[in-house]
């Protein structure tokens, strides 16, 4: 076998499993981006007061939904929390 038969044999053996590896990630993506949704749609049936506890507001939860399927709205929350805390933290040092 020469060299250049060996290299035109090798990507065949090498795009297997590349294929198999990206379907696998896309089903894992999916199936990740469902139960993310899931756990989102368990935030709307909290309270008011609940949502306050965790740094989240009911219209927060509306922002986060317009977010496209494959992304994740939990992590939208978590950064709308952690900028509303960063804010309060930032006026509490200029009232102290």
């Amino acid at each position: 076998m020469t060299t250049i038969e060996f290299a035109s044999k090798t990507p065949r053996i090498t795009t297997r499993p590349a294929v198999a590896t990206r379907v696998l990630n896309v089903v894992a993506d999916a199936y990740r981006a469902w139960k993310n949704r899931r756990a989102f749609y368990r935030l709307g049936e909290m309270s008011d007061a609940e949502l306050a506890d965790i740094g989240l507001t009911r219209a927060d939860l509306h922002v986060a939904v317009a977010v496209p399927f494959g992304r994740d709205p939990t992590a939208k929350l978590r950064a709308i929390a952690d900028d509303r805390a960063d804010t309060i933290e930032d006026l509490a040092r200029k009232v102290a």
